[in-house]
């Protein structure tokens, strides 16, 4: 039409990176979410995976979530302590009925350490000197190493299945062989979940035999 002015799709571009960039704080969409649902989630998401995973009395869970993810924001830029004791409050009485050690990732401002009791460590693993901070650590690892009887830091584990909430990256501390496990719970608020088991490796060719039990329903007849 006569008089109309169209901007070109670079230049709506370029005013949706400066809006996205001000301040260098970033908001995809925020949201209002209740602690009850983000716990009810939190709770839906671990039993299910513990369905699958067949986790035993001692085993490791990790978790890495960003409660940034959770409440809208990008991962790192709105990190939210009550989101993360929502998560923590969902999770931790599932885990601790089933005797199974909660561990969580940190983020990458302490190149993604971990917060775990220090009775889950074997003789002889580094401990390292950190208290996780809502900017330097993530609120949910501070949740965690707040409400642990003796919570200690390590730069590196090797846990028996894990989840993660808002894309943190996880698959550095879970054991060698992870398989990844589809759950019916997609997000917890705004954060997409993604979980794993793990299971021992196979070895010795064509002529072994394997426990269908340690494998977890892998192995193909």
């Amino acid at each position: 039409m006569p008089g109309t002015r169209f901007r070109s799709k670079g230049a709506l571009w370029g005013m949706t990176r400066r809006a996205e960039t001000q301040d260098n704080y970033i908001y995809k969409k925020v949201i209002e979410m209740t602690y009850e649902e983000i716990r009810a989630q939190a709770a839906a998401a671990v039993t299910e995976l513990l369905e699958t995973a067949r986790l035993s009395a001692g085993d490791i869970f990790l978790i890495g979530c960003s409660s940034s993810e959770i409440k809208g924001a990008r991962i790192g830029k709105g990190s939210d302590i009550d989101a993360a004791k929502a998560v923590y409050d969902g999770v931790y009485p599932i885990l601790k009925e089933k005797g199974v050690y909660l561990a969580a990732q940190c983020c990458e401002h302490l190149n993604r350490a971990v917060i775990v009791e220090k009775e889950v460590l074997l003789p002889g693993t580094e401990i390292v000197n950190v208290v996780p901070q809502l900017h330097a650590g993530g609120s949910f690892a501070m949740t965690v190493y707040q409400n642990a009887a003796h919570p200690v830091a390590v730069e590196t584990i090797q846990a028996d299945a894990g989840m993660d909430i808002g894309d943190t990256l996880i698959g550095m501390h879970l054991k060698k062989v992870a398989v990844p496990v589809r759950i019916s719970v997609k997000q917890i608020g705004e954060a997409h979940v993604v979980c794993a088991r793990t299971r021992p490796k196979f070895i010795g060719g064509s002529r072994a035999v394997y426990d269908d039990v340690l494998s977890g329903g892998d192995i193909q007849r």
